[in-house]
């Protein structure tokens, strides 16, 4: 899938570091908290639940903080508070956004984005204007280097796991599934021996374009500081940065 905007795989990079300073911690335990709310505390029950708990491991969270987001989810109480709330919006040169939130306060949440929005050359869209621009699919990504396989053996795994398209990145691979394939082809790929470094629900442009110069600067605040905020969760755009 040619095209895959490089901004998604330096935030990946870039949460790795986060984690260190515990900043990606809080947005990890909100994501197992909701999949044991949803699904039920069992893992070995629960897909979304037992990715959950992978991505955060990958990123080193502590385990009794697992743990507790475990058990805040499958216990219910203050759990049903947290929401997931996509929010669509546009940013300098026209770039779409799909802001993906997760918060126990939604007043607190649409404040907060609309103010860095405004301040950074942003607006809200109106429901659909953006979204329709963005497809939802799975995605895993695979470290090469955590791995021993070749990279032939590395790609005919993924080709035989069901994934509907990958590309390299480096070293690296960025593996695309349908979202209902997502943890059936994270399972074929780690019976094969692979370490799944991440896999997870995300949206990725059906095009993207390139963004005037003079805005690339601008743009690129904007999304920085949108993902520092701690109820959002992944920004998403259609723009090559």
């Amino acid at each position: 899938m040619s095209g895959h905007s490089k901004w998604a795989t330096t935030k990946h990079k870039k949460a790795l570091v986060d984690a260190k300073r515990g900043k990606i911690f809080t947005k990890m335990a909100k994501l197992i908290t909701i999949a044991a709310r949803d699904g039920g505390g069992d893992p070995s029950s629960n897909p979304s639940l037992r990715t959950a708990i992978d991505n955060a491991k990958s990123v080193s969270l502590p385990k009794e903080n697992i743990e507790r987001a475990i058990q805040r989810g499958a216990g219910g109480g203050d759990s049903a508070k947290i929401e997931e709330i996509i929010y669509e919006a546009y940013g300098p040169g026209g770039m779409a956004l799909i802001i993906e939130c997760l918060t126990d306060n939604k007043n607190r949440t649409v404040a907060e984005v609309k103010a860095i929005l405004n301040k950074l050359g942003g607006s809200f869209a109106t429901a659909g204007s953006v979204s329709y621009l963005f497809s939802k699919k799975g995605e895993i990504f695979i470290d090469g280097g955590k791995n021993s396989k070749s990279a032939d053996e590395l790609e005919e795994a993924i080709i035989n796991s069901g994934a509907d398209d990958f590309e390299q990145d480096e070293s690296n691979y960025i593996v695309y599934t349908s979202q209902q394939n997502l943890h059936m082809v994270k399972k074929a790929l780690e019976d094969t021996g692979i370490v799944v470094e991440s896999a997870e629900l995300t949206y990725i442009a059906n095009t993207y374009n390139e963004l005037d110069p003079n805005k690339k600067e601008s743009a690129e605040k904007l999304l920085d500081t949108l993902d520092d905020l701690d109820d959002v969760n992944k920004v998403y755009t259609n723009i090559n940065l």
